[in-house]
C-alpha cells in the first residue's frame, strides 16, 4: 500500500472529491482525520472508511477560523500520533460580477479558500517536521491559470492558493514537506451541480461548458483523489512547488471554461 503507516488530514472530506480522497487514502493504508464543517457529513465519511476496516477519526470545524485548524490538527496527533498529509480541499464557490461583491462575500471566500489553506498549514508543519516531513496538497482550480467570467472573487482566491503554493514549498523544502497544487477543471461534485442549478441558464452554462472540455466530459472525484495520492507518497518524491492541471485538455484549448 502506497500510504501505509503515515496519517493523513483532509479539509472538506465530508463529500465531494475531499470525501473521495479521504477513502482512497484510506484504502492505501493511511489514517485519517476526516475534517469538514459538516458534522454529519463527516461521521458519514468516517463511517465509510471503518466499513472497509481502515483507520479514520471526524473532527468538525470551519476551516476560516484559526482556532478551529489548530484543533483539527491537534485531532490528529491526540489519535495517531503523528501528521504527514494535509490536503486542504475545503472551499466555497463564488458567482457574482465585480460589481456586485460587498464586503462579506469577500472576506467569506477569501477566509474558506485562502486563510484555510494557510492555517491549516501554519498548525501542520511543526507536526511534519517532527514527523520527518509530509506532503501538502492544496486545491486551486482551472479558473486561478485562465479565469471565467462573473467569477473575480473564486478566481483571486483559487489563484492565490497557486501562488501561496510555491512559496510553500521553497520555504519548506529543507525540512523533507513537499507541497503541491491541484488545479481541476469544473467535477462532477454536489457544489457544482448545486452552482448550476442556482443560475437562471444554468443547464445551457453547463452544456456551453462541457463543451469546452476536449475528453467530453466532467472530471470525476475519483480523477483528483488519484492525482493527490500521487502527490501524498513516495511517487513524487523529488515534485514540490508543482501545480498540476487535472482538466480532460480544457486548458490546451482556446476557449474560456
Amino acid at each position: 500500500m502506497l500510504l501505509a503507516g503515515r496519517v493523513g488530514l483532509i479539509s472538506g472530506a465530508g463529500s465531494g472529491l475531499g470525501r473521495s480522497t479521504a477513502l482512497l487514502f484510506a484504502q492505501e493504508g493511511a489514517a485519517v482525520v476526516v475534517a469538514d464543517i459538516a458534522e454529519d457529513r463527516g461521521l458519514e465519511t468516517v463511517s465509510m472508511i471503518r466499513e472497509n476496516g481502515n483507520r479514520a477519526v471526524a473532527v468538525s470545524g470551519d476551516v476560516s477560523r484559526e482556532r478551529d485548524t489548530q484543533q483539527m490538527v491537534a485531532m490528529a496527533i491526540t489519535t495517531f500520533g503523528r501528521l504527514d498529509i494535509l490536503a486542504n480541499y475545503a472551499g466555497i464557490s463564488h458567482d457574482v460580477p465585480l460589481t456586485e461583491i460587498n464586503d462579506e462575500a469577500f472576506y467569506r471566500v477569501m477566509d474558506t479558500n485562502l486563510k484555510g489553506v494557510l492555517f491549516l498549514a501554519k498548525h501542520a508543519i511543526p507536526k511534519m517536521v517532527a514527523s520527518g516531513g509530509g506532503s501538502i496538497i492544496n486545491i486551486g482550480s482551472a479558473v486561478a491559470l485562465r479565469a471565467r467570467q462573473n467569477m473575480p472573487l473564486y478566481v483571486a482566491s483559487k489563484g492565490a492558493v497557486v501562488a501561496v503554493t510555491r512559496s510553500m514549498a521553497l520555504d519548506y523544502a529543507a525540512d523533507n514537506i513537499r507541497v503541491n497544487c491541484i488545479c481541476p477543471t469544473a467535477t462532477e461534485t454536489p457544489m457544482i451541480r448545486a452552482r448550476y442549478a442556482s443560475m437562471r441558464d444554468g443547464e445551457k452554462v453547463f452544456q456551453d461548458n462541457l463543451a469546452t472540455i476536449p475528453m467530453g466530459r466532467l472530471g470525476r472525484p475519483e480523477d483528483i483523489a488519484n492525482v493527490a495520492l500521487f502527490l501524498a507518497c513516495d511517487l513524487s518524491a523529488y515534485v514540490t512547488g508543482h501545480t498540476l492541471i487535472v482538466d480532460g485538455g480544457s486548458l490546451a484549448g482556446t476557449k474560456a471554461l
